[in-house]
């Protein structure tokens, strides 16, 4: 079976016309809201609701890179492209890009699966579901269970998705023109970096295709949680995994959508884990999960999360994070030239270029207000989207320094790793004593939190072995 009939479009043109069609209708529609609200001071949600439902069809019917892309941009704040009031519009449209992707029959499944595993499907598994538990951009879930009695899931690549989003990535005016429709939603003609924000998607969207790169990076990270009292890894099962196939026990619990419905105590506590899962990897190990999208955690009643999908990791050596750390200790101490220093060492600003350290202190600084500002801090999402707008925006509150920043590519991928976390927090409105935790990472300051102290009593004892 071709491509073309697995439904993934193919050709540069035929990738790039949809898109760019879009664009233009939405710009074009933008500029009569534009004058309207000119004339009347007041939004229209009708043009929101619209760009939104289109956005969310065009990248469902795309897959490939286009439609990981909306994925990953589904959970973030959107900061100053859209109007903070119609934001969940474009949040829940695109949300549906995690969950209702269309499923690939048994037909496109037991190929893929059985010539991965070099085995006929009923010798490898003593029972597999032929409907997936969960459908995304890349590939689809299964739950099976294991001839030895253990339940798995079995996560299997679309054919021919690879060579799909290869060649959108080798298609340099693919992005870019789907980050000019982002842009193109927005009344208010914000301006973006596109052809930046669209190389950071692409290489982080191909680190996602072996899955045996991403077996052995959960397999790392279960073995640094194994027992943990509360983040689990699942554990892959090496023989049944390869290039398109990744299984692995099967973990249950609520979903993202679910865990934002819970009570606030559950939120909180989630929130805490959430945020001791992204700096404990960093700072013990060197390693983090670099991709904190909501569909990558389980969340369970015991306040306790299972983190899935390990396709996006990234690694930092113990210099890197020294120098890291070593500006948020001068910026979160009031330390104006400290944190130009540090900033300079790290290589984010060169000590005679044109951002001023008053500059580079508030680029900083007043993004971080949950990290300084009085304890316990509730994350909202009005907040995240300031915070983002703060570190991001070409046009925002450090929109020069943030032009201006030299930052090395590893140390650019640590800030927008918490970009996503912030983002995750305040869609949870979580409430805690966040700056008692960076004192933890940054400092070794002893835990305050209940969490904070089981988790220093689990690491107690355990060999270092991993650690930068």
């Amino acid at each position: 079976m071709s491509r073309r009939d697995e439904g993934i479009p193919q050709g540069r043109v035929r990738r790039t016309a949809p898109i760019a069609a879009l664009t233009a209708r939405t710009a074009g529609e933008a500029v009569v809201v534009a004058l309207r609200r000119k004339a009347t001071g007041t939004e229209d949600p009708d043009f929101h609701a619209r760009s939104a439902e289109r956005y969310a069809e065009l990248l469902g019917r795309s897959k490939g890179a286009l439609m990981k892309a909306g994925q990953l941009l589904s959970f973030t704040a959107l900061g100053p492209t859209v109007p903070s009031e119609f934001a969940t519009a474009y949040q829940s449209a695109l949300s549906r890009l995690r969950a209702d992707v269309p499923p690939m029959p048994e037909a496109l499944v037991r190929p893929v699966l059985e010539q991965e595993l070099g085995r006929r499907t009923e010798a490898a598994f003593a029972q597999f579901d032929w409907t997936p538990l969960a459908a995304a951009s890349i590939g689809q879930v299964h739950a099976g269970r294991l001839l030895d009695g253990r339940r798995v899931a079995v996560k299997v690549q679309y054919p021919g998705v690879a060579d799909a989003i290869r060649a959108d990535l080798r298609n340099t005016e693919l992005l870019a023109t789907f980050m000019s429709l982002l842009a193109g939603l927005s009344p208010r003609r914000v301006s973006l970096d596109v052809r930046g924000v669209a190389d950071e998607l692409g290489e982080r969207i191909m680190e996602e295709l072996d899955y045996r790169t991403e077996a052995a990076y959960q397999a790392e990270f279960a073995g640094y949680y194994a027992g943990h009292p509360f983040i689990n890894v699942p554990t892959v099962i090496t023989e049944l995994s390869g290039e398109c196939v990744l299984t692995q026990e099967l973990a249950e619990g609520r979903s993202w959508e679910e865990a934002l419905q819970a009570n606030v105590e559950c939120r909180n506590r989630w929130g805490e884990v959430l945020c001791r899962f992204v700096y404990g990897s960093q700072s013990r190990y060197g390693v983090f999960h670099a991709d904190p999208h909501p569909g990558n955690y389980l969340f369970h009643d015991d306040g306790s999360i299972t983190a899935l999908d390990f396709g996006c990791v990234k690694r930092m050596s113990r210099e890197q994070l020294d120098q890291v750390y070593a500006i948020l200790r001068a910026e979160l101490a009031g330390d104006e030239y400290g944190t130009w220093r540090a900033s300079v060492d790290a290589g984010f600003y060169a000590a005679d270029g044109p951002v001023t350290p008053r500059e580079v202190y508030e680029y900083w600084h007043d993004g971080d207000e949950m990290y300084w500002g009085e304890q316990p801090f509730t994350v909202t999402p009005e907040y995240a989207a300031t915070a983002i707008e703060q570190r991001y925006s070409p046009t925002g509150p450090s929109g020069h320094a943030y032009r201006n920043s030299t930052a090395p590519g590893e140390l650019a991928t640590l800030v927008r790793i918490d970009t996503g976390l912030v983002s995750l927090l305040g869609a949870l409105r979580a409430t805690n004593d966040w700056k008692s935790m960076i004192a933890e990472t940054i400092r070794g300051a002893e835990p305050t939190t209940e969490l904070g102290r089981r988790e220093a009593e689990f690491l107690a004892g355990r060999e270092p072995a991993g650690r930068v």
